[in-house]
């Protein structure tokens, strides 16, 4: 028995409801033990996130996917999760601290940790709140976090097996170190920002007091810690000074220094000669290397802090030594000037006057670490190494190889570019919470690798020959008698951790049923940022920890942008909060935009508006319902369609079936947006405009007749496919609508796909499409016209196809109700102004002497043609200069482009209502 829905589509009263009975009912992971598993794991949000836009096209196109394999009858499964953020829980949680005029070395570890266990118990939970909210069909009662005693495990062995077979060491390079935060960060926690800086030259003298050798730098403080000066191999003015071995005797310090070859110089950037500091510079690092400076030996002048300090041949001036890296700056420059070594920058006033700068104004491409906020320093220190150059082999070769296809095929080529070059992965943070590193050290530098501390300390007896060992917060040391370790106190980079998911989420390293059943996973969808920080490290340790590949499958979405196609952004005010769109139009419409905005290879562009449309296609679906309910269509119980003889049910039944094939087509392909599109003109056309339309005379007559009967039927079974096809996309209202349409055996989530395995009419099929063709295009004629869509008119067909004379002769009562054509004349239209419309090979021709007025109607539409032909010749100029195209704002030319396809389909719009007046 069917409950009568309201009148009004209400998406906020059905969305909690829905949501709770599927959680409460262990509906996201049904019993399915024989099923064939499909399995994805969602990429895990930080802890200390919330929902945001990207988070909600992610989870929405993965969620797409598990409800539709789910509807398919798979064991389908989703994994839900999230990552314990090393650096941002523990700023979050001094923060807290801070506010209470508190520390975080207040504490012991311990107990700071502590700490962060309360409040991941007590405030940690935002972010999974906020994906039920958007429906995300996840199997929450295995729900992970990747510091649960588990994953820990895994993470440890992880660790350990790659130690022990070389793939992980210790080794002094340069890293990003962020001086607020004190630690480490990922290339993906640096964030680039344009800053106004300066451009300082100065000259180093030749030690043997034959002249200068002039280099330049936007960090002069660096300086400090020079270790030679690079000059190109090529370069003509040089090669005479490296072929002698001369050296340059930096100021201030005193330090000799040699010239050396190296194609890093560019001979035509300024004087070709560059500084060159090993220990606070990327390139200089490697230029130093190649200079046989080992990484030991390079010079360090910046502590953790960022300040200055002493570097280990002692040259650096005690004055500077405790600075701050920036008030170092402006007091090297100041001392290189009191020399005379600073170069003077001369320009031309408005005057024409010469006058003389100390440095030159740049652009500088900052680096700033995105949760300390402040400039990033590259820093000499000893840091943990995963061999990723060895661990991507592997992956390298399953995209080459076809097991694992990137989709879209496109981003493979930055895949190959990024994995064939890629550099040792440090590991190691300088934090207190996350994977505490399993590595112990000795008094005599050796390091102890191991599971756990027992197993530390048994390599340490056996390494030592001392029958006391133990830990000591203090520095190893070695007796007659004992011997202390160290533990190392750094942690493991959440990347490390969050690489194990695919396979620590399912119970591995334990030979689990989980990890029997569903790993490999199916597929992964990821946004393309993150290809390199987590999707390929999934692929490295899968291989290397499982030997499989994760998935054979790697899905990669766009951005989502603002309107104007901006990057969104706190500080451009632009950032969309998908829980306000969720409140305003509801999950469904947010989800539907999402998917059908989903172009292979594109960002998506926000727009509200089409948010709206979707909720008022939800509306349509309600209220198509409704009008359902009202003339006794209620629920079906076949799978398979329904016998029909009447044309438009087989029609519809036909229609159904083009509909799932295109679906499961569009799924196949990942083609996210021509599924969404396939199922949304299968619902609002065939279904609620033209179906319903086609029916309705069948309940105008007798209530129990064969035809009542049977469209009853066939309506119900429609709609009933049209709830399960749309509900990967629109979960919460076709749950509802299907629950309202009578008793079921099951709710929708667990409904089957459509199979409608039905054999209907070629003929009458094409006598429907036939008359929603001439409907179609009379409708049309007559807007362009203005013509009162209500108008009765009269219509001539002087050669009509037997289709046309068979379907008229049938169905002229229907002709004439929609298309509003009566009567219809199989001979040749009188003399006359006139439009024509066509319907398959029939042209009709509609007489308008006495319709409309014929002269103030083409004189409407020559004045709307000049005035579209006008612009669009404008906008084409415009779009056809060059400098316009390439120096003007990337929306401007695009919205220039959308106007100019706008004109033309009014031109050509306006130039056929002008050829129908005849």
């Amino acid at each position: 028995m069917t409950s009568e829905l309201n009148t009004t589509f209400d998406p906020a009263a059905i969305e909690a409801k829905w949501y709770d009975h599927w959680e409460a009912n262990g509906l996201f992971r049904p019993e399915r033990a024989d099923a064939e598993p499909f399995t994805i794991v969602n990429p895990p949000p930080n802890v200390t996130g919330s929902l945001h836009i990207g988070h909600a096209l992610d989870n929405t196109l993965q969620d797409i996917v598990i409800r539709y394999e789910r509807l398919r009858g798979k064991d389908a499964l989703w994994v839900v999760g999230t990552d314990h953020a090393g650096i941002a829980t523990q700023m979050v949680v001094e923060r807290q601290l801070e506010q209470r005029q508190d520390k975080r070395t207040n504490y012991s570890r311990e107990d700071f940790i502590a700490k962060v266990w309360d409040w991941k118990d007590e405030s940690g939970g935002t972010i999974t709140r906020q994906l039920r909210r958007l429906g995300c069909s996840m199997d929450w009662s295995r729900e992970q976090f990747t510091m649960d005693p588990h994953f820990t495990k895994a993470v440890t062995k992880t660790f350990v097996d790659l130690h022990k077979d070389g793939l992980i060491y210790r080794d002094k390079r340069l890293v990003n170190w962020d001086p607020k935060l004190k630690t480490a960060i990922s290339d993906l926690e640096v964030e680039t920002q344009d800053m106004k800086g300066s451009f300082w030259t100065f000259e180093y003298p030749l030690s043997d007091g034959s002249g200068a050798v002039r280099v330049s730098t936007t960090r002069p403080e660096t300086m400090l810690a020079d270790m030679a000066v690079a000059v190109h191999p090529d370069d003509d003015r040089y090669k005479e000074l490296v072929a002698r071995g001369a050296k340059v005797t930096l100021p201030i310090t005193g330090r000799e220094i040699p010239i050396i070859a190296d194609e890093h110089a560019d001979p035509e950037l300024g004087s070709g000669a560059v500084k060159i500091t090993p220990g606070h510079d990327f390139n200089d690092f490697d230029v130093g290397k190649r200079a046989g400076i080992a990484p030991a030996d390079m010079l360090n002048m910046l502590d953790a802090e960022a300040a200055v300090c002493q570097t280990a041949d002692g040259l650096i001036p005690q004055e500077l030594v405790g600075l701050d890296r920036f008030d170092a700056r402006a007091r090297v420059v100041e001392m290189l000037k009191e020399s005379g070594h600073l170069v003077t920058y001369i320009v031309r006033n408005k005057d024409g006057e010469e006058v003389s700068h100390d440095a030159e104004p740049r652009t500088i491409a900052t680096p700033f670490g995105d949760r300390g906020g402040v400039v990033i320093e590259p820093w000499l220190t000893d840091q943990w190494y995963v061999d990723a150059e060895k661990l991507a082999v592997k992956p390298i070769a399953a995209v080459k190889g076809g097991d694992i296809e990137i989709v879209p095929k496109a981003w493979e080529k930055t895949f190959f570019n990024w994995m064939e070059n890629i550099q040792p992965w440090c590991v190691s943070r300088q934090l207190w919470w996350g994977h505490r590193i399993p590595a112990w050290y000795g008094p005599d530098g050796e390091v102890f690798v191991a599971d756990d501390e027992a197993k530390a300390l048994e390599m340490a007896m056996d390494h030592y020959r001392r029958d006391t060992v133990h830990i000591s917060d203090d520095e190893p040391a070695l007796t007659d008698n004992a011997v202390s370790l160290r533990r190392d106190p750094d942690v493991l980079d959440t990347w490390f951790s969050s690489a194990l998911w695919p396979f620590a989420t399912l119970g591995w390293p334990d030979n689990t049923d989980l990890v029997e059943k569903h790993y490999p996973n199916n597929l992964l969808i990821s946004g393309f940022d993150i290809l390199f920080f987590w999707d390929a490290r999934m692929m490295m340790m899968g291989q290397q920890m499982t030997g499989t590949n994760p998935w054979p499958r790697l899905y990669l979405h766009g951005l989502v942008r603002a309107a104007d196609g901006a990057k969104m952004s706190k500080s451009k005010g632009n950032v969309v909060d998908p829980l306000i769109l969720i409140d305003k139009y509801g999950a469904d419409a947010l989800r539907f935009f999402m998917a059908a905005m989903e172009s292979q290879g594109r960002d998506i562009k926000m727009d509200e508006r089409r948010v709206e449309g979707y909720r008022n296609f939800a509306t349509k679906l309600w209220n198509a319902t409704r009008f359902c309910q009202s003339n006794g269509i209620g629920a079906s119980d076949s799978i398979k369609a329904p016998a029909a003889k009447l044309a438009a049910n087989q029609w519809i039944i036909g229609e159904v079936q083009q509909t799932v094939e295109a679906l499961d087509a569009a799924m196949a392909d990942l083609r996210f947006d021509a599924a969404a599109n396939t199922i949304y003109q299968f619902a609002w056309s065939r279904f609620c405009d033209w179906y319903l339309e086609l029916i309705k005379p069948v309940f105008m007559g007798e209530a129990d007749s064969d035809a009542a009967r049977e469209t009853r039927e066939v309506a119900g079974w429609a709609l009933d496919q049209i709830l399960v096809m749309l509900h990967p996309f629109m979960p919460f209202v076709t749950e509802e609508l299907w629950n309202a349409q009578g008793e079921r055996k099951y709710e929708l989530i667990l409904a089957k796909w459509p199979e409608p395995r039905a054999t209907v009419s070629k003929q009458a099929t094409d006598a429907i499409d036939w008359v929603i063709a001439l409907t179609t295009a009379t409708r049309g004629a007559r807007n362009e016209l203005g013509i009162s869509p209500g108008e009765k008119l009269p219509a001539f067909c002087p050669a009509p196809s037997d289709l046309a004379k068979s379907v008229v002769d049938r169905s002229a009562a229907a002709i004439e109700r929609l298309a509003r054509l009566s009567p219809v004349s199989f001979e040749d239209a009188p003399a006359g102004a006139a439009m024509q419309v066509t319907a398959g090979t029939d042209v009709f021709i509609i007489p308008l002497e006495g319709v409309i007025d014929i002269a103030a109607e083409r004189s409407r539409l020559e004045k709307a043609l000049a005035g579209s032909q006008k612009e669009a010749k404008s906008l084409g100029g415009r779009l056809g200069n060059a400098s316009f195209v390439e120096k003007a704002k990337p929306e401007a030319v695009e919205k220039a482009r959308a106007d100019l396809a706008h004109h033309e389909a009014e031109i050509a719009r306006l130039e056929g209502a002008l050829e129908r007046l005849g």
